[in-house]
């Protein structure tokens, strides 16, 4: 029996991919190194250092920094996301994704956040949601990221529940492998190709309702 929701928050329960990207972007312009939408999609899911380490490598660039700057090169592109985000109001959850965490809430379902994100705490407060959730993994708190299911096994340990009692929401391949790998049911949102390893598929998170997600994870 489903006791529990654990959600990633870029692309399921707000898009601030945007906000990534205009950040990532800029700093690349710094060290001459040039990204485009296209090479912004192998970011998404991952963690700042893993995203940095990618464009400096796009960029021929990987040995030519320590990681005390790669630090500072990784502060410099938050720094410039925080300012981006300070934008977010509830306006920004995505569609359907109100009314899916009132119908969980309402329902006494177990929610926790596992997202990559170090600002995920933030935005959630900008978008004024942080009271229906249970808890929020700390990204700093693990040892590996997604593919790994340790951000979705702390996410069950969190609401005190067993894996297989819980559904992972996701938009990421990544992030998919990640639920399957924890022994979740996994809800993909996005393209089949993208998302063929997910559980439940569906195009964009409008299609998102508690009694399909209940329904399919039930079958």
């Amino acid at each position: 029996m489903i006791k529990g929701l654990i959600f990633d928050l870029d692309g399921v329960i707000t898009d601030t991919a945007e906000y990534h990207y205009l950040a990532w972007k800029s700093l690349a312009e710094k060290l001459d190194i040039a990204i485009d939408r296209e090479f912004n999609e192998q970011l998404k899911g991952i963690s700042r250092m893993e995203s940095l380490d990618l464009i400096l490598k796009h960029g021929n660039k990987e040995n030519d920094y320590t990681e005390e700057e790669k630090l500072e090169l990784a502060t410099q592109k938050n720094d410039e996301y925080k300012e981006y985000i300070k934008q977010i109001t509830p306006k920004d959850l995505l569609p359907g994704i109100d009314q899916l965490l009132k119908d969980a809430k309402a329902k006494g379902l177990g929610m926790a956040l596992a997202s990559a994100s170090k600002n995920g705490p933030e935005i959630m407060k900008r978008l004024e949601i942080e009271d229906l959730f249970d808890g929020i993994v700390d990204p700093a708190s693990l040892h590996a990221g997604k593919p790994d299911p340790e951000i979705f096994v702390k996410g069950a340990e969190i609401l005190g529940l067993d894996t297989s009692e819980c559904v992972g929401l996701e938009d990421a391949e990544a992030g998919v492998e990640a639920i399957n790998a924890a022994n979740m049911f996994s809800v993909g949102v996005g393209s089949e190709a993208a998302m063929h390893k997910a559980d439940y598929i569906v195009k964009d998170t409008k299609e998102l309702t508690l009694e399909k997600i209940l329904e399919e994870a039930g079958k």
